[in-house]
Formats: C-alpha cells, sequence, structure tokens
C-alpha cells in the first residue's frame, strides 16, 4: 500500500516527526543563532573595552611614574609630568574631535 508520495501509510508517524523536527529546526536558525551572535558579540565587546581601558589607565600611570623620575626628577617637579601628559590627552582628544562626522539633518 503506497500513498500520493510513494511513501507507506503506515509511515505518517516518521514523516510527522521529521516534518516538526524540520519546522524546530528552521525556527531555531531563524530567531535562536542571530541572538547568540548578537549577544556574544555584546559580551566580547564589553569585554574588550574594559580590557582596553585597564591597559590605557596602566600605561598612563606607567609614563607619568617614568616621567617623573627619569625627566623631571624630584618630587618638586610632578606638576610638569602632569601637564605634558594631559597636554597629550588634550591634543588626542582635540584630533579625535576633528574626526567626528556632522549629524545628518533629518
Amino acid at each position: 500500500m503506497t500513498s500520493v508520495g510513494g511513501a507507506s501509510s503506515g509511515d505518517w508517524p516518521a514523516q510527522a516527526t521529521e516534518t516538526v523536527e524540520n519546522v524546530v529546526v528552521a525556527v531555531r536558525d531563524k530567531s535562536v543563532r542571530p541572538l547568540t551572535l548578537v549577544a556574544r558579540a555584546l559580551v566580547y565587546g564589553l569585554v574588550a573595552g574594559s580590557v582596553a581601558l585597564v591597559v590605557l589607565w596602566l600605561s598612563s600611570v606607567g609614563v607619568l611614574r617614568l616621567l617623573n623620575t627619569y625627566v623631571f626628577k624630584g618630587p618638586q617637579r610632578v606638576w610638569a609630568s602632569y601637564t605634558l601628559l594631559g597636554g597629550i590627552f588634550t591634543l588626542t582628544g582635540l584630533f579625535l574631535w576633528t574626526l567626528r562626522r556632522p549629524k545628518s539633518k533629518r
């Protein structure tokens, strides 16, 4: 006994199971995988940003210590180290400010 599709009529439970499985796989591919990719990108971005912030912080402290110790020798010249490092950060910020894009008119 065969049906129109060529499968036997007693094989309908297997066909139903396969159809349900195909629907579940399709829904998962369309919804869960993109959400997983977005969540991974968000988490890795936050971790990378945190690491970059810590590296920037520690390197600026290291540069400040090097300036205090070897360039502007003496505790009375700490202001010079702060001024130099502050000037570098200010110039970097001004440079990055010039690279910004203007807002588009709506």
